[in-house]
């Protein structure tokens, strides 16, 4: 059985960095859900230019807006974002 090293949460937070040219993966999900920009736009009474900007990485979404853009494509929130971790360099 494998031991798991515990860390803190400092040690996490200082591993995790954001990719700023990808920061959210609704384009994949929407593809992955076979759904489209359009129908998208359309449940959230945005423009389609607005979705576009949020699925072309050019803007990001408010945090209460992507918890309804998980809630429209039936995901957890955390799926839509891109989580880049450091690799951990040994002492």
């Amino acid at each position: 059985m494998k031991k798991l090293k515990i860390i803190s949460k400092n040690e996490i937070i200082s591993k995790i960095s954001i990719d700023l040219q990808r920061m959210n993966r609704i384009k994949e999900v929407l593809k992955e859900k076979h759904l489209t920009q359009t129908w998208l736009s359309m449940k959230l009474g945005k423009s389609y230019n607005m979705v576009n900007s949020y699925v072309q990485n050019r803007r990001q979404p408010s945090i209460e807006l992507l918890y309804e853009i998980a809630g429209l494509l039936k995901t957890d929130p955390r799926e839509l974002l891109v989580i880049k971790m450091d690799k951990v360099k040994s002492k």
